[in-house]
């Protein structure tokens, strides 16, 4: 029955599923870590009880969702060598170190405060643990650093030499960590991660002023979203622009795909929505837009996009989940800039916090983020086809030598055990949202563990004693 499927199409499906699943929870934390270094730091400003409220409530969340991105991705690193050996054999000497120090730069780091940070209330000072917040909140960005470094290498890969043996040997570590697309891919996937967090928090904000519970807290948590995307959506628009330039120099094959130009041409137009075909090289019931494709990829009316007749057939990216995949994370981004200037022009017409039908929308969007960043990752990593080091290792050269019914039995196994590991994670982070937050809890243990230690209190326990 699988005999017409190989062990390497297989692979590649086992590690899409694997790494589909992880990114979601990183790229929650990444946000939600800054955020709480924020809530913090309004807290011992400005004594708001309100402020270390919400944070007690999200730090919670941020626990769960840590522990299920270090359990999802530990499987990662082992499949490098299970069923992808010849590449780890090949690239082991640039992918091996910058791996190796996002353990030791960035897990070890989040991993120790990250203990001060759950447990460290009424044990530490006040200035330590939110020098503890702010440490873990660093090392999520420090960790995202080394994995984007090693797998942008990958897609413009620089600083090395080829031996004889086919091996890839570190000539100038410099050029490899800050390769020509990793500043650029490395801030569009921060500032995705910053626009997800926010819109979760956004949409439970909105869930909470609908059920009427916790209207300050609430109306807070909204209104640092609103603000905070307000900022940040323009910006990664920008980004998002540079990165396209910086793919169309590297990459310009995915480009292609992206856009679905089977001719090379000059004032492309941009085809909004179609169906490739590849077999006949044309997109079918194509709505274009004229010389748009060439006005945002070359930020000139004529300027010319090379189509993808020009490669060989075994050369090209597969379109048509490219081709889908981009359009999916440009319409998510249109639908963030929708919300975000709705919420802001709700604000300050004063109606922000009495709109029924925007909270309705927010809760309905709160998970737009991850979905843009999966898309996303689709279109960089699918993009990058044939290669998995771009023009000099094809993934086919890359797989190791095993069977397909054992990647089979494997990927199985994986669907099972991550379906019923994430779905209790997110049924658990459900459940704190509906729990809600804690109103007025931190402060009663304070003034409790306050009396407990006080000079009275000590002399009466000891002289009782005796």
């Amino acid at each position: 029955m699988f005999e017409s499927i190989s062990a390497e199409f297989l692979s590649r499906i086992q590690f899409a599923f694997v790494i589909s699943f992880h990114i979601i929870f990183p790229s929650f934390t990444i946000g939600l870590a800054s955020l709480l270094a924020v809530l913090e730091g309004l807290w011992l400003k400005t004594k708001h009880p309100v402020y270390i409220e919400i944070y007690k409530f999200l730090v919670k969340i941020f626990a769960v969702s840590f522990g299920m991105g270090v359990v999802t991705g530990v499987v990662m690193s082992y499949q490098f060598g299970t069923n992808w050996a010849i590449f780890a054999d090949k690239t082991s000497n640039v992918i091996g170190p910058l791996l190796g120090y996002e353990v030791l730069t960035a897990f070890f780091l989040e991993s120790t405060f990250l203990g001060i940070m759950l447990f460290g209330w009424g044990r530490v000072s006040n200035k330590i643990h939110f020098i503890s917040t702010c440490t873990v909140a660093i090392g999520t960005l420090i960790s995202a650093f080394w994995i984007l470094a090693a797998s942008s290498w990958m897609h413009t890969p620089a600083g090395y030499e080829i031996m004889e043996d086919g091996v890839f040997y570190p000539k100038n570590w410099l050029d490899i960590v800050f390769n020509p697309s990793f500043s650029h891919r490395f801030f569009h996937m921060i500032f995705a991660a910053y626009l997800t967090t926010a819109f979760v928090i956004a949409g439970i904000a909105s869930y909470f002023l609908l059920k009427g519970r916790h209207l300050k807290h609430a109306k807070i948590m909204l209104t640092m979203s609103i603000f905070f995307t307000v900022i940040l959506v323009p910006i990664q628009i920008f980004v998002g622009d540079s990165q396209g330039l910086n793919t169309k120099k590297y990459q310009p094959a995915k480009i292609a795909a992206m856009e679905a130009v089977w001719e090379t041409e000059r004032g492309a137009p941009l085809t909004l929505f179609g169906i490739p075909n590849e077999e006949k090289m044309v997109t079918e019931y194509a709505i274009k837009i004229p010389k748009l494709a060439s006005i945002i990829l070359t930020h000139s009316l004529d300027g010319e996009i090379r189509g993808l007749k020009t490669w060989k057939k075994e050369d090209r990216p597969p379109v048509i989940p490219v081709f889908i995949g981009f359009r999916i994370m440009v319409g998510i981004g249109i639908l963030m800039f929708f919300t975000t200037y709705l919420g802001l022009y709700l604000f300050f017409k004063k109606k922000l916090f009495l709109s029924t039908k925007f909270h309705k929308w927010c809760m309905l969007i709160s998970p737009i983020g991850f979905i843009g960043i999966l898309s996303g990752w689709f279109v960089t990593e699918i993009g990058r086809q044939p290669y998995v080091v771009y023009g000099l290792m094809r993934t086919s050269q890359a797989a190791s030598n095993i069977t397909a019914h054992e990647v089979l039995f494997t990927l199985i196994l994986f669907i099972v055990v991550y379906v019923c590991l994430v779905s209790a994670g997110i049924y658990y982070i459900f459940k704190l949202i509906k729990n809600g937050i804690k109103e007025g809890e931190w402060l009663k243990k304070r003034r409790i563990n306050l009396e407990s230690n006080s000079v009275k209190s000590i002399f009466i326990k000891t002289y009782s004693k005796v």
